[in-house]
């Protein structure tokens, strides 16, 4: 098992800044990739951006060049720095984490995060 817990998420106006936080606790060792994504209500919930163990870093066309993922595994943390943000940037932001590979491939989430892009 893996515990996410995410932290971060608030109001900003259109064109500012959000960092957005995961910790992670319990079976870490086993973790590979580690992401963030985001739902609406009544919507599929849609990859913002994910990392592999290795650091390498793939993003949704909708936020490329605006928002940046780390990752401090010393620290069990994932992170999402959020740059001009635009309202439709609004959304529950949620942490992933990925354990095994292939069919034993297990997706862990966190509690969730209201990002809300607003003047």
């Amino acid at each position: 098992q893996v515990h996410l817990v995410e932290s971060g998420g608030g109001l900003v106006q259109p064109g500012g800044l959000l960092r957005l936080s995961c910790v992670a606790s319990g079976n870490i060792f086993s973790v590979n990739e580690m992401g963030w994504y985001r739902q609406d209500p009544g919507k599929v919930r849609e990859l913002v951006a994910r990392i592999t163990g290795g650091g390498t870093a793939f993003y949704a066309d909708s936020v490329r060049g605006r928002f940046t993922i780390s990752r401090d595994d010393a620290k069990n943390t994932v992170s999402l720095q959020m740059a001009s943000l635009k309202p439709d940037d609004t959304s529950v932001y949620y942490c992933n984490a990925q354990t095994g590979a292939g069919r034993g491939r297990l997706n862990y989430w966190g509690q969730g995060t209201q990002v809300t892009v607003s003047s």
